[in-house]
């Protein structure tokens, strides 16, 4: 008999260590301590890179419904993204570093 059969998520409230069992195999992790804006303030790369990230958010949020269309029916012609979401986002985002 296992003491412990199966173990997922934190330890308790205060643990920065999680576990979880995969296909027969205990995984842990351990959460990143979070970034302190004060000492170290994002660069203005990172800066460009979270507002591209929020242009394309709103770009997708914009769409129409025949450009939802016109991207539903390339994305069934591609292979390279899983899902649909992840197509958009990909043309949306070149569109953006194009233009």
């Amino acid at each position: 008999m296992d003491l412990i059969n199966v173990m997922r998520g934190k330890v308790c409230e205060h643990s920065d260590f999680y576990f979880q069992k995969r296909n027969g195999q205990i995984y842990t992790g351990r959460i990143c301590e979070p970034r302190n804006l004060q000492t170290n303030p994002y660069s203005t790369d990172e800066l460009a890179r979270q507002e591209k990230f929020r242009s394309t958010r709103a770009a997708m949020a914009n769409l129409t419904d025949e450009q939802k269309a016109a991207y539903k029916t390339a994305f069934r012609k591609q292979n390279k993204y899983p899902t649909l979401q992840g197509y958009i986002f990909a043309q949306e985002y070149k569109n953006l570093t194009n233009a």
